[in-house]
């Protein structure tokens, strides 16, 4: 099974493209998405993991997310690779979103549309985790 479920902010715009072949519509984005346990003293890491959304879920989050918004995405992992001009062979591992849903809470006074009823329930992020001793982590 190759399922995947996150939760972040998005690092930039999704970028748009069409594909030569159908001009299909191909939007990409970035989610910085916040690791679990901190230790103390040290800052939160984050993971910055590549999406990549087509057709109708593509065109959803070009029209409605931006740069620094929470959003959820459920899709799967994919790789690929393809061999550059030089001939160099490059890898990428990137996430297909099959699903994509609003994860910030509305904001007082913006109009937010009616979302919740077409896109799925606006989703609250649960709190996150902190280890406060300076013991390893189990794994």
């Amino acid at each position: 099974m190759n399922k995947v479920i996150l939760m972040g902010r998005l690092t930039r715009d999704p970028e748009v493209r069409y594909t030569q072949t159908n001009n299909t519509l191909v939007a990409s984005f970035s989610l910085a998405v916040n690791r679990r346990f901190v230790r103390q003293g040290e800052e939160r890491q984050a993971d910055f993991i590549n999406i990549v959304a087509w057709s109708k879920v593509g065109e959803f989050c070009s029209k409605y997310f931006k740069k620094g918004q929470q959003v959820g995405v459920i899709g799967r992992i994919q790789t690929r690779t393809w061999d550059d001009d030089q001939g160099q062979k490059h890898y990428v591992t990137e996430v297909v979103a099959e699903e994509a849903y609003f994860a910030d809470s509305k904001r007082e006074g913006e109009a937010a549309g009616n979302f919740e009823n077409t896109f799925g329930n606006v989703a609250t992020p649960s709190p996150e985790f902190e280890i406060s001793s300076n013991d390893d982590l189990p794994f």
